[in-house]
């Protein structure tokens, strides 16, 4: 691809210290983002394209990798990417969200710099701006591990990766209008698995294929923008070996449910008769089901996949069972030598509880979603820019939003920036309420957080001894079912402001998000890097004097 090279960087300047680190090796990207017209259904219609692909490029890096990525935006409005699952440590700067950064500007572009720290595992990248996400510009974000780091299962033949995702033809602009008017998106009109749906009329090309007797890693994400997708290979079993930068212990399953925003790595072996085979995605919890396919194929093998399509799982009691069988592997090693059960996280004392309810109200006449009674606005100025320029009582308040554990639904919805202040060290337990009928699927941008429950009801102190202290999977997603609730742990050891959202792209437009302020106080380089040279400007700090950088 134009623009990818690979090097070692020997030394330094200051400016430039904040995001790339000696003597890690540094990846460049150069991205074109322009529009294109595709067929993804079969109708003509405008989408979002990255060096003329769709979905856009892989990016296959290595623990500690530092990765430069060259965006230009040829659109004809602003435009920002985030690295969902990347968690940037010490650099919110370079999240790629509307909290941390100005969008880049039509017509130019903007380098985004930052390290893969202490990571391994299956991620992805998507638009934040606008709708843009329902016209492409995701794609792939993979993190290898270490030569000498070992990992839990032999080398795989090879490593693909499976984009799939609910799908609109209605163009973004279209479906932007609808919410911008008050109007919630209808249901999509059908499901791809990168970018394309197998027809089955005997032309269709293979996404993928195989070598009889051969094993293969598969990283699935769903990109999608409304449903829950249920996974399936036709006649292959998955052993399940990853899950947004853990290794999990190696369970089979013969279907995946995929939530949107998460993201699973499997090994599939080819040990079936040699022909054509259709890989599965089909939605969950939805009134009517769509379906959509793709071919894996074996090398030198004969004859078409078989019209009989497995047969998803119904019902949400299958999907919460199915969550309760993820586990961490606790003897293997992630990004670090030391096995990842070495990190006690059950016998942490709990420093503070957060109480987190969605909900969907009016506001003025329009439809809204909102976090216990606030529905987030970004404001013009980002708001870590204004932290960091001092100017933060002229675009937020920290702590607007009552989150104490006996918050109940708000009635009435108040539209403000909705920015959380949480002290650095903390371990916090988090509480999702979900009082709708429809699936949640929540992010947080920065961190890896210990999914220790998801139950049906509500949430009372009771609960707390049914957590899985021991081995939860350490992710950064999680999901919640109609009128049930989850509990996540983690400790806020990541200075920068942080994108807690909705996953689902409606609902995050129109206030399903908030942001968690990590004070780095000291304003020391030891907690989090100085803002870098090349940071876009916008709002109220335009034209400002920059602040002093950080000191030691």
């Amino acid at each position: 691809m134009s623009g990818m090279m690979l090097m070692l960087l020997l030394c330094l300047s200051v400016g430039t210290m904040s995001v790339v680190h000696c003597g890690d090796p540094t990846i460049f990207f150069t991205w074109n983002v322009t529009y294109g017209t595709l067929s993804p259904l079969g109708v003509p219609q405008q989408v979002i394209l990255i060096n003329g692909q769709f979905p856009g490029p892989n990016i296959n890096s290595t623990t500690n990798n530092n990765v430069i990525v060259n965006v230009f935006n040829n659109l004809d409005e602003p435009f920002l990417i985030t690295w969902v699952g990347v968690q940037q440590r010490k650099n919110s700067w370079q999240d790629g969200v509307l909290g941390t950064m100005c969008p880049i500007p039509p017509g130019t572009n903007y380098t985004y710099k930052f390290q893969v720290k202490d990571q391994i595992g299956s991620f992805m990248y998507y638009p934040v701006t606008a709708m843009h996400r329902a016209a492409g510009a995701f794609g792939g974000l993979r993190i290898n591990s270490r030569n000498l780091i070992p990992v839990p299962y032999a080398a795989p033949e090879d490593d693909y990766t499976v984009m799939i995702g609910d799908w609109y033809s209605k163009s973004h602009s279209q479906l932007k209008k609808f919410l911008d008017s008050g109007r919630a998106m209808a249901r999509p009109d059908g499901v791809l698995i990168n970018g394309k749906s197998a027809k089955g009329d005997g032309k269709d090309e293979p996404l993928f294929t195989m070598k009889a007797g051969k094993t293969y890693k598969y990283r699935i994400c769903n990109v999608g923008l409304k449903n829950s997708l249920n996974f399936r290979i036709q006649g292959h079993q998955m052993k399940l070996v990853e899950t947004e930068g853990s290794h999990t212990v190696q369970n089979t399953y013969d279907s995946l449910d995929v939530h949107i925003g998460q993201c699973f790595a499997v090994l599939v072996t080819a040990d079936k008769e040699p022909k054509d085979y259709y890989m599965v995605a089909s939605t969950r919890f939805s009134k009517s089901v769509l379906t959509g396919k793709g071919i894996i194929r074996y090398e030198n093998g004969k004859g078409p996949a078989s019209p009989e399509v497995p047969k998803a799982p119904v019902g949400w009691a299958w999907s919460l069972n199915q969550f309760r069988s993820f586990r961490w592997n606790l003897t293997a090693s992630a990004a670090r030598p030391n096995p990842q059960g070495s990190y006690h996280y059950g016998k942490i004392n709990i420093t503070r509880t957060i109480k987190l309810i969605n909900s969907a109200s009016k506001a003025d006449g329009k439809l809204r979603y909102a976090i216990n009674g606030i529905s987030h606005v970004d404001p013009e100025t980002p708001l870590k820019l204004a932290d960091y320029y001092g100017i933060r009582e002229k675009v937020f308040k920290f702590d607007t939003m009552k989150v104490d554990p006996q918050s109940t639904p708000a009635e009435k919805i108040t539209m403000e920036p909705n920015v959380l202040n949480i002290t650095i060290k903390d371990f916090v337990e988090i509480i999702f309420e979900n009082p709708e009928k429809s699936l949640q699927t929540w992010h947080l941008n920065g961190y890896a957080f210990f999914a220790v429950a998801v139950e049906p009801g509500k949430w009372t102190p009771e609960k707390r001894k049914n957590y899985n202290l021991l081995d939860a999977v350490s992710r950064h997603t999680i999901q919640v079912f109609p009128k049930s609730w989850a509990a996540i742990l983690l400790t806020f050891d990541n200075a920068g402001m942080w994108n807690l959202r909705s996953e689902q792209p409606e609902r995050r437009y129109l206030g399903q998000q908030l942001y968690v302020g990590v004070e780095n106080i000291k304003r020391s380089l030891r907690n989090e890097y100085n803002m870098p040279d090349n940071a876009l400007v916008c709002g109220l700090v335009k034209g400002m004097p920059k602040p002093p950088p950080y000191s030691t």
